[in-house]
């Protein structure tokens, strides 16, 4: 297929900038692919769609706060630096993205915090915005750690068109989030609530938890026209024994497998074993799932409002099939659905 095939015409005000009052109180469309109904529904009535023993997989990588601002040596010019990933730890070297670039040469030195409580310096080029920096700090990994923490700011999409705020460090996070790497949230997870985690547990369901720290690769632009070319930037993934063991059996048993979410899918999809069945496993994946794909692991897939000409609206075609998905989007934008992070959910069955 081709990338012009997966357009559409979005209105601007439809674009969540604040989360819902309550996460499970959000909008769910429900999309059945064998008899392409759709209904309106409100999130938390997602368990009346899954059955005792059915499992839901969730991805528990947590959004570190990877937005600083900085200043630039002798001139003092404003410089946003996006944290993609740490490098290498015990040199402090990290991977990311200078804003504006032009400025940002290697041997530029970097001071964050009102008081210099940081300094940075620019070791290489990587790609037209990206740049390695090595921090040139003397304390402890944990104070360096919570220096990160007062300095960054969370980094809610630009397409969200406010600062971020308090409400943002609990509510960009989902409630089961463990493993800080990610630079984005696992938007899908974001509706679950303690309280319905708990009521569908009760009901039987069982929950197995994967990691893949999400990275603005997932977001980036799509520049070929034929999908075959496309290449995906390597997310880091993680998939325990124990995730296996309770999807596997599930399977096994006929009981209903529900990735939360287009990141969850990559990582279950970058794992497979020769009978279709989960195997453990860690290391980068740079799958790029676009139709016709065979999933293997997934059954049902609960998934955001995506952009236009994403991966992850790609994804979702490829899962519901295209006619079906985009049919479900103009729904979505005539019935008013919000879109993107803090926007509605999606549970295609």
């Amino acid at each position: 297929m081709k990338l012009s095939q997966f357009t559409f015409d979005l209105p601007l005000n439809l674009i969540a900038q604040h989360p819902s009052k309550k996460r499970d109180e959000s909008r769910l469309m429900v999309v059945e692919r064998k008899t392409g109904n759709m209904e309106n529904r409100s999130f938390k009535d997602i368990m009346d769609y899954f059955d005792d023993k059915d499992v839901f997989v969730v991805n528990n990588t947590k959004v570190f706060p990877a937005r600083m601002y900085g200043r630039k040596e002798k001139t003092g010019a404003k410089i946003e630096v996006f944290l993609l990933r740490e490098l290498n730890k015990p040199n402090r070297l990290w991977d990311v993205i200078v804003d504006p670039a032009r400025k940002i040469r290697v041997g530029n030195k970097l001071y964050f915090g009102d008081n210099d409580e940081l300094v940075a310096e620019v070791i290489d080029n990587t790609t037209s915005r990206g740049r390695t920096i090595r921090f040139l700090f003397d304390g402890t990994d944990d104070e360096f750690r919570e220096i990160l923490e007062a300095l960054g700011e969370t980094p809610l999409p630009k397409y969200i068109k406010r600062k971020p705020d308090e409400e943002d460090k609990e509510r960009y996070q989902t409630v089961y989030a463990k493993y800080e790497g990610a630079v984005a949230a696992p938007t899908a997870g974001l509706h679950f609530s303690r309280e319905l985690i708990k009521r569908l547990e009760i009901k039987g369901i069982k929950f197995a938890e994967i990691t893949l720290h999400t990275g603005l690769g997932t977001f980036r632009p799509i520049e070929v026209e034929d999908l075959s070319k496309h290449k995906m930037d390597a997310e880091y993934y993680r998939i325990d024994d124990f995730a296996c063991k309770v999807v596997n059996k599930a399977k096994e048993d006929g009981h209903r497998i529900c990735s939360v979410g287009t990141t969850t899918m990559r990582a279950l999809e970058s794992s497979v074993t020769a009978q279709k069945l989960l195997k453990p496993s860690e290391g980068w994946t740079n799958t790029f799932i676009h139709p016709p794909y065979d999933f293997n692991i997934a059954d049902s897939l609960v998934t955001n409002f995506h952009l236009p000409k994403t991966s992850l609206l790609i994804m979702v075609c490829a899962f519901a099939g295209y006619d079906l998905a985009m049919e479900a989007y103009k729904k979505a934008i005539k019935d008013k659905y919000r879109f993107f992070s803090y926007g509605d959910a999606m549970v295609v069955l």
